[in-house]
């Protein structure tokens, strides 16, 4: 059942809507556990509209497997989906620094109470991202509380490359999985491919762990992958490569692939010299969880991560 969350006037007769499709078995009994899928926060990132779609789209096709609430958010942030922006329009904020929101506040931070007291109760979460223009990033969960052990079990329920324990903005304080995480809704973050794309077997691989999870809480008895083995991740075993030249980055290695020390990850080329600038080295032998996107380049742009001895 596809339901309005909340819904604000905007200038010159228009409307801003966050919806959700609520889907739930014939029959309640009152005591069915009840999962959260939400994506958009970034209206550049269309990964997760692929994602939401599908899983919307399988649960219908059998149903009868269905044993709990699955709330579907598909785009949190409407306006920013609309003019493909990572920020709010009219507002001009990054929607993942509003949350907790306030009830009384302009309608960003309307939208985001709102969005928030509607998860509220949920048993978990899962906010799924698709990185930025820049960068493309292996399949990940990203947490900040390794303390929490049901978390953590659930994260490497879902199938992704690695569970990275990272203090980034799409964790930290202002984000939607903090303040869910804060009020008891146990969430996690995916990220995964690059913005302005779908990368269907990066998606594939969320989607599968997302039906793993459903499976783990009691909300799924359909078929699901086995859970792989997938290390946890801290910041001390990255290693990030950041060029110290401006000009076009060129990628000599892949996403996922592994290099050695003293391999050349790509060059820095300057156009209007048709020269290499730079090469960027890996200092370590390890997997490439991080690859420049954009070529683009300028003094200090990440072009590359490293998981150090990852395979060994």
């Amino acid at each position: 059942m596809i339901e309005t969350v909340v819904s604000v006037q905007l200038p010159i007769r228009e409307k801003l809507r966050i919806k959700k499709n609520s889907l739930s078995p014939d029959e309640l009994t009152g005591s069915e556990k009840r999962m959260c899928l939400v994506s958009g926060v970034y209206g550049d990132e269309l990964g997760g509209q692929y994602i939401c779609g599908e899983v919307i789209r399988r649960i219908k096709k059998d149903y009868d497997n269905l044993k709990g609430i699955v709330d579907v958010y598909p785009s949190i942030n409407p306006l920013g989906l609309d003019a493909r922006t990572r920020i709010v329009p009219i507002s001009e904020i990054d929607y993942n620094t509003a949350f907790p929101g306030d009830a009384n506040g302009e309608f960003t931070e309307y939208t985001a109470f709102k969005l928030i007291e509607d998860i509220r109760g949920a048993d978990f979460c899962i906010d799924i991202h698709s990185s930025n223009i820049f960068l493309q990033e292996l399949p990940q969960v990203r947490i900040n509380d390794v303390e929490n052990k049901e978390l953590l079990r659930l994260a490497h329920c879902m199938n992704t490359d690695l569970v990275w324990i990272h203090p980034s903005t799409t964790v930290n304080e202002g984000s939607l999985p903090y303040h869910l995480n804060e009020i008891g809704v146990p969430t996690i973050v995916s990220e995964s491919g690059t913005a302005f794309n779908i990368k269907y077997d990066y998606c594939e691989q969320i989607i599968e762990g997302i039906f793993s999870v459903m499976k783990e809480l009691g909300i799924w008895s359909g078929e699901t992958i086995a859970s792989k083995k997938v290390p946890t991740v801290y910041d001390q075993e990255i290693i990030y490569l950041n060029c110290e030249s401006s000009g076009l980055f060129v990628a000599n290695k892949m996403l996922n692939e592994r290099v050695e020390e003293g391999d050349v990850i790509g060059s820095i080329m300057n156009p209007i010299l048709g020269a290499i600038e730079e090469d960027i080295i890996a200092p370590i032998g390890g997997i490439i969880m991080t690859l420049r996107e954009h070529p683009g380049v300028t003094e200090g742009s990440l072009v590359a991560r490293i998981l150090g001895g990852a395979g060994e």
